[in-house]
């Protein structure tokens, strides 16, 4: 059985999985959706982000679907690819995927603020972990429809959750980089909790159909 604090690879390897995923991470899914599929560019409606809420807010639920499937996907997909060697391994691709869409080398390096990416590479790493980042987000969003208090709190709660539902070692490490994730996707909404605090937040709704 493979150590779960192990690296498998040269660490050549190791940084070529990490830079694969920060490109993968990296690509502008809501950019490119509301371009070819609105005919619009997402930075310049609603708050400006390029993720799945304000996708949802400015496209409405297909949009937001579309947006919110493809940034996890890049999560997802390379958490996947590597899991069967390191589970630390593992945790350290979505944690480049993340800083991957925060941080787009094709967008200047500026980006969207990695919520959705980090909840494809939550389920891939337990669908437990993702599936409690879901019914948190929810339990904040519905009441308030305030899409980032629900994304800054359930994303805090991550680490917590990894460490009790990871296996052996591999709790550490995955609990670990979940903490990086969690700064990462905290200091990425500075701005909106500044909007929190001053009740200027924008809200969502579930209810609105296509722009």
């Amino acid at each position: 059985m493979i150590d779960p604090m192990v690296v498998i690879g040269s660490p050549a390897h190791t940084l070529a999985i990490f830079v694969g995923a920060f490109l993968i991470g990296s690509i502008p899914f809501g950019l490119i959706a509301g371009r070819l599929l609105y005919k619009s560019d997402l930075r310049q409606s609603g708050s400006g982000n390029i993720g799945a809420a304000n996708a949802l807010r400015s496209y409405g639920k297909l949009g937001g679907g579309i947006v919110l499937i493809l940034d996890a996907a890049k999560g997802f997909v390379p958490v996947m690819y590597v899991l069967h060697l390191s589970y630390g391994l593992a945790a350290s691709a979505g944690l480049a995927a993340v800083l991957g869409h925060c941080f787009s080398p094709w967008l200047w390096f500026k980006g969207g603020k990695g919520v959705a990416t980090w909840l494809g590479a939550l389920f891939a790493l337990s669908w437990i972990a993702g599936l409690a980042f879901v019914a948190i987000w929810l339990a904040i969003v519905v009441p308030t429809r305030y899409a980032s208090l629900g994304s800054i709190v359930a994303t805090a709660f991550s680490p917590l959750v990894l460490f009790f539902v990871m296996p052996g070692l591999s709790a550490f490490t995955s609990a670990f980089f979940a903490i990086l994730v969690a700064l990462v996707i905290v200091w990425k909404h500075r701005e909106n909790i500044v909007r929190l605090r001053e009740g200027r937040e924008n809200k969502i709704s579930f209810g609105r159909s296509a722009a």
